[in-house]
């Protein structure tokens, strides 16, 4: 049994969504939940990744958002995912442990290499999510 104080949730600085496809079979898939996010969720839609990229063994893009949106986008998310593979995870000090440890699986549970993200970063949200959608729905 552990005796560490249990974790402030303050330490969140925003979350990752990283969905997965495949760039044959489901990118038409992943491409029409890209643009329902958009037009539904003040987010920070990252560039397609059809190459593998640090730690993900599926093709991917990501989407960053605020601790905000974590209570609309993610049921959103569990509705609509239309079978995609979606790792949530929320962003401290640690990555590896954000990855590994805290994340939430929506869907397929994928390898990830934790060997190639840091243990500790001084600053927990690199980011900044700064929004590049405009929705023009609701969720």
């Amino acid at each position: 049994m552990s005796e560490a104080l249990p974790r402030q949730i303050a330490t969140i600085g925003s979350y990752h969504a990283h969905i997965y496809y495949d760039p044959v079979a489901t990118r038409d898939i992943a491409e029409r939940l890209r643009s329902r996010v958009a037009e539904r969720f003040e987010v920070q839609l990252g560039r397609w990744h059809d190459q593998l990229v640090g730690p993900h063994t599926r093709s991917m893009f990501q989407i960053a958002f605020r601790k905000a949106e974590f209570e609309t986008l993610v049921p959103w998310l569990m509705l609509n995912r239309d079978g995609l593979a979606i790792l949530i995870h929320p962003n401290t000090e640690n990555p590896r442990r954000d990855h590994l440890v805290h994340a939430l699986w929506l869907g397929e549970i994928l390898e990830i290499h934790g060997d190639r993200l840091p243990e500790q970063v001084n600053d927990p949200d690199p980011d900044r999510v700064v929004a590049n959608t405009r929705p023009t729905l609701g969720p």
